[in-house]
């Protein structure tokens, strides 16, 4: 992997990670424009640049992460069903991610609904305080998000807005679940493939986690304006185009891949 390569990797990860546009799907489209040799250092280098991601969240809204210990025991009871299910279900995950038309299929099927969703859940609760068998139902929803192409951050938000929270309550404490969410999975994996981080690419690896801080800082400043303002309809049209491109890139013979 080359620092370019490295570069652009992290960006797309910056700017999808937290966006409802499924970040697999991007690094699928990402790796095959670059044309990159998918070896066992990509596939830890894709996994390990989310802790840049997860550390813009606590440097943006570092005030809720100390505000009372009640914060995180409603993101614990949020996290036990990921964390359940992710457990008893690794396997089966683990082969559905060597599956590219499961993502293409559920990135279209996923821009259908949120097409839909501002329609669907127009009417949130005066009280936007989050409880927590409301912190447990969207850490529930949160696990649909297993399925490759599926993305987290909509699941996520749409699983809050289903409770009566508005879109940028619900976006929010997306961003705060993906912390434990992200870091125990980024956590695991890592373990899986520390022996392929060397002296020799650390630099690669410290420059693509220093990327992907940056941009997904800024995306998710973005994303919480657009998304108060105007709503999923965007994503939705934009999700279903890049589910239709993996898919026509595979009936042209492309051979694809998830790093």
């Amino acid at each position: 992997m080359t620092t370019f390569e490295a570069i652009i990797i992290a960006i797309v990860e910056g700017i999808t990670e937290f966006l409802p546009v499924s970040s697999t799907g991007h690094m699928i489209i990402t790796q095959e424009l670059l044309g990159m040799e998918i070896n066992d250092f990509v596939k830890a280098f894709t996994v390990n640049i989310q802790f840049g991601a997860i550390l813009s969240v606590i440097v943006l809204y570092w005030k809720r992460f100390i505000q009372s210990l009640q914060f995180y025991y409603k993101l614990f009871v949020a996290f036990i069903p990921a964390a359940v299910i992710g457990f008893l279900l690794s396997d089966f995950i683990d082969s559905l991610l060597e599956n590219v038309v499961v993502v293409a299929v559920m990135l279209v099927l996923g821009g259908v609904v949120l097409l839909f969703v501002d329609k669907w859940f127009k009417n949130p609760a005066k009280d936007q305080t989050i409880t927590y068998p409301t912190a447990f139902k969207i850490g529930l929803i949160q696990c649909i998000a297993m399925i490759p192409g599926v993305s987290r951050s909509a699941a996520t938000i749409i699983g809050g807005m289903s409770q009566k929270l508005d879109r940028k309550t619900a976006a929010e404490f997306s961003f705060f679940l993906a912390v434990p969410t992200m870091f125990a999975a980024s956590g695991y994996k890592l373990l899986q493939n520390y022996k392929t981080i060397t002296p020799e690419n650390i630099d690669t690896l410290l420059i693509g986690n220093a990327v992907a801080f940056v941009v997904a800082l800024i995306a998710i400043k973005s994303f919480i304006s657009y998304l108060t303002k105007y709503g999923f309809k965007v994503f939705g049209y934009y999700r279903i185009v890049v589910g239709l491109i993996i898919l026509g890139m595979l009936a042209m013979g492309y051979e694809l891949s998830i790093a």
